[in-house]
């Protein structure tokens, strides 16, 4: 595959977003692109499809496409010309750039797009272009298909805990009395009636014997709040078994309900494999295991009322001692169970949908930039 050399401003150009603040933006279905993902929707377009985003302040280096027309904001920076290119070439051809290398802010992070303009950037004629962008777009078009089905999936084991617990059409319902505002037979309970409660923690960031080669699964509330799903499979970092035993932090089971407690209050996440957190969540481990799918849905669905116990002056908090005394409605045994049951099998189609996902993603990651090289013909 034969590769020219040209200067990054002969390849694209580069045109900084519009002003938009939060307060301004209208009801509407126009995507707003911020520096690393939509921020939000508008009534009004800016730029027409395609369109190819990059961060231009705070987060630098992610890039996203879109085919849709959308609102491209101030904090991003979007393709004005593509000078003949493929977009979805241009696209895939940023994300092996290191663009975060070129950061020239000092407090954020800043792209200045003129201190690209000299860069030298090899490319294929149109139709490699092309057909390096359809190979790619496979690969992002099944991860995408994934994502759509696990957000059906989901949907419908939440659409099953309202119908069943807040409708209260659960099976039986029609034969069940009302007694103190309850269906007979289901509680009123404190969470440490039913769960313990967990806290985490962190190593010495300075010890390296804490982070080396560690492969112990540390989560941080940005793994929560950045997964899509509830069911979390792996984190950012890892941990020695050094770093767990000189910390606060402990290991918990399989399907422990992981919420957040601090600053980003009332994200909850189960927990795919056995894992350990930092000192920003309360661990939530159920007594019987087969009530943890209940128990996600249940305190997910009363997030507001759990943000709400939060105090503190630099940031909200909810202690341990507070969440514990939380009263939550518990159903009859049987009932737990039976939606136990029917949840955990949604719960772990998204769980290998995921797994399939994290695959389509490392194989894409291994071809990009042999094909971007020319290294694999095509």
């Amino acid at each position: 595959m034969r590769m020219q050399r040209v200067t990054f401003k002969d390849f694209i150009q580069l045109q900084r977003g519009f002003d938009l603040p939060k307060s301004f933006m209208q009801e509407g279905e126009v995507p707003v692109l911020g520096s690393n993902c939509i921020i939000g929707y508008h009534n009004e377009a800016k730029v027409a499809p395609p369109g190819v985003v990059t961060g231009r302040s705070g987060t630098l280096g992610l890039v996203q496409y879109t085919d849709s027309p959308y609102w491209p904001h101030n904090t991003a920076l979007w393709v004005k010309n593509f000078k003949g290119n493929h977009p979805k070439f241009v696209f895939y051809k940023l994300q092996t750039l290191n663009l975060e290398t070129f950061n020239g802010g000092v407090s954020v992070p800043t792209l200045n797009r003129n201190v690209l303009d000299d860069l030298e950037v090899s490319i294929p004629d149109h139709e490699a272009q092309k057909r390096i962008a359809d190979i790619l777009s496979t690969y992002d078009d099944l991860i995408e298909n994934n994502r759509r089905r696990m957000a059906l999936l989901e949907d419908v084991a939440r659409q099953l805990y309202r119908e069943w617990f807040v409708r209260l059409r659960f099976p039986g319902h029609e034969h069940t009395r009302i007694i103190n505002g309850l269906p007979e037979r289901w509680t009123r309970k404190r969470v440490s009636d039913v769960a313990e409660c967990v806290g985490g923690g962190t190593p010495s960031t300075a010890d390296p014997a804490c982070w080396e080669d560690g492969d112990v699964t540390w989560v941080t509330p940005t793994d929560v709040t950045r997964n899509k799903h509830f069911v979390l499979l792996d984190s950012e970092k890892k941990i020695t078994e050094a770093g767990l035993q000189n910390s606060s932090a402990k290991l918990v089971p399989a399907h422990t309900v992981l919420m957040t407690s601090r600053a980003s209050v009332g994200y909850f996440a189960l927990a795919g494999r056995e894992v350990c957190t930092n000192q920003g969540f309360i661990s939530i481990v159920p007594s019987e295991p087969s009530h943890s799918p209940y128990l996600l849905f249940h305190l997910s669905e009363r997030v507001e009322e759990i943000r709400a116990m939060g105090s503190g002056s630099t940031y909200p908090e909810v202690s341990r001692g507070k969440f514990r005394e939380f009263e939550i409605v518990l159903p009859k045994h049987a009932l737990a169970v039976d939606f136990g049951e029917r949840a955990s099998l949604l719960l772990n189609q998204i769980r290998v949908l995921k797994q399939q996902c994290d695959r389509l993603r490392v194989a894409r990651d291994l071809l990009l930039p042999r094909l971007m090289s020319g290294e694999i013909p095509v």
